[in-house]
């Protein structure tokens, strides 16, 4: 298994950078089922924000580099189950994929709430707003 750093991930969907695109392709291109590549949580935290803050992709696309990467055989994402629920309320909500991943992290881990100071979070991502 191969750990994908967010970098990788960046360049290898945007091919903004001739160089280190055709770099991230041939790793990407290099995983299999015998050989997975391995994407952690924090990395897709990473991920989001930067093509979003960044590079100003819209939800949409974002959703669909996400749902690639949860949909490959040859990627390895941490606690897919919960990233794919995370995911789900991003598509459907206008919480950031941040609130809904802590929300779905806290209700897998058994939570009966999440409190947040957040209206969008408690009003979209299920979380109970707080004052």
């Amino acid at each position: 298994m191969t750990g994908l750093d967010t970098n990788i991930l960046v360049r290898f969907f945007l091919q903004d950078d001739a160089v280190k695109g055709n770099l991230a392709t041939k790793v990407m291109s290099s995983l299999s089922v015998d050989e997975t590549g391995w994407v952690g949580i924090p990395v897709l935290l990473d991920l989001v924000w930067e093509m979003t803050h960044n590079h100003k992709m819209k939800r949409v696309e974002v959703f669909q580099i996400l749902d690639k990467l949860l949909s490959s055989r040859e990627i390895v994402v941490e606690q897919s189950e919960i990233v794919r629920e995370s995911l789900n309320l991003y598509r459907n909500t206008r919480a950031d994929f941040a609130d809904c991943l802590i929300a779905a992290s806290a209700k897998a881990a058994g939570c009966s709430r999440t409190v947040t100071f957040d209206r969008i979070a408690a009003r979209d991502a299920g979380m109970e707003l707080v004052g």
